[in-house]
């Protein structure tokens, strides 16, 4: 049975140090920034999230938790975010860590995030996935989770002909 654990100060630093190089790699291979600005945008934009590090109000920061692993499977952080209709969860990252894929533990960590976001008095869960991201789109819809919106792009060559003058 997977268990939520807050992160302290040393796992804090940890998640940071993965999390924050890996989510400007997705932003890069989406298109939306380039190599050169990615770590710079993605440690601010942390930052913003999380002024206050692990003590920045309405934050959650766990560990995954399988005592019978003896060791953190993955990680779960998520926000509350109050709006006009409720107070709503927003999933910044859930992570199950590679060697401990396809066991069960995301749905688990699903269903200790609503228990837990629940005792917080929310109404909704809410997240973002890229889309390249289909084991976890396939999983998302799965759990029930329901597209609210879709953002698409297409890339123009230089085979495009601009009109003629």
């Amino acid at each position: 049975m997977l268990h939520l654990h807050p992160m302290d100060d040393g796992t804090f630093a940890q998640f940071l140090a993965h999390t924050v190089p890996q989510y400007a790699a997705e932003k890069v291979r989406n298109g939306q920034w380039t190599p050169d600005e990615a770590q710079d945008r993605a440690e601010a934009e942390y930052q913003q999230l999380l002024p206050q590090g692990l003590n920045t109000p309405d934050q959650f920061l766990f560990s995954l938790l399988d005592p019978s692993v003896g060791a953190p499977v993955g990680v779960l952080w998520y926000g509350l975010q109050h709006r006009t209709n409720g107070t709503a969860a927003f999933i910044y990252e859930i992570e199950v860590f590679e060697a401990y894929r396809r066991r069960g533990y995301a749905t688990q960590a699903f269903a200790a995030l609503e228990t837990d976001a629940a005792a917080r008095g929310t109404t909704s869960l809410h997240l973002h996935v890229f889309g390249h991201n289909t084991g976890a789109r396939a999983l998302y819809e799965r759990l029930g989770f329901q597209v609210t919106n879709v953002n698409m792009k297409k890339e123009l060559t230089d085979t495009v002909q601009t009109p003629a003058s």
